[in-house]
């Protein structure tokens, strides 16, 4: 991912140089969002369940873009989050019964913490005003998961799509420098994954959506 992000930036960056005036907007934002998501996790063997889980949090993060104005009213551009955004890790402590007649129970503690990396929109923006703008476009991230569970086994790696929306204000110096202010809303799809052990141990994200406020500064060429 991370190098088809550099392919895309570096083919755009050449094009600037080349010619400097094609309409390119580049600059960076900062941004701060709340997020809820709802998933499950399910147990195999002996012990068999199914725990529901829904959490909500805060994030904060940075990101770069560029754009390419198509005429007076549209754009498309590229926004790359560079830093990883970090999920605080969860514990979960279970207690199961032993299976040697004994009649008592084994407590184990599970960790699990995430990191989303390379966050990724390619985006379509419409002019509706001189300032006034609205745009939509897909969003990528890969999903990189750090867990220690007590079998032992693992969840491994994913990626998940989505789509955004937002809405927003530019205003545009003489000078070309641009400043923006923008809320957008993203909505993820669902995804799964099963355990590397031999048990059918699954967990499930089935919502990942949230709000955010943006804040950008860039130039115009």
């Amino acid at each position: 991912m991370k190098k088809i992000i550099a392919i895309i930036f570096s083919i755009l960056f050449a094009s600037f140089s080349a010619n400097a005036e094609i309409g390119v907007n580049v600059g960076v934002s900062g941004q701060v969002g709340l997020f809820a998501a709802s998933g499950s996790e399910t147990t195999a063997g002996l012990a068999a369940h199914k725990d529901k889980r829904t959490e909500h949090g805060e994030a904060a993060w940075g990101s770069i873009f560029i754009e390419k104005s198509i005429g007076d009213r549209l754009l498309v551009g590229i926004d790359y989050v560079p830093a990883a955004l970090e999920s605080e890790t969860t514990e979960t402590a279970k207690s199961d019964m032993r299976t040697d007649g004994a009649n008592t129970r084994t407590t184990s503690t599970n960790k699990v913490q995430i990191d989303f990396e390379d966050l990724t929109t390619f985006y379509l923006g419409l002019n509706l005003t001189e300032n006034l703008y609205a745009k939509a476009g897909i969003v990528r991230v890969d999903v990189i998961t750090n867990e220690k569970l007590e079998t032992g086994s693992t969840y491994g790696n994913t990626d998940l799509d989505g789509m955004m929306l937002g809405v927003g204000y530019n205003k545009t110096m003489d000078s070309g420098i641009f400043l923006r202010v923008e809320g957008n809303y993203m909505d993820f799809d669902s995804q799964s994954l099963t355990a590397s052990s031999g048990e059918a141990n699954k967990i499930e994200l089935s919502q990942l959506h949230g709000v955010s406020g943006k804040v950008s500064i860039g130039k115009s060429f």
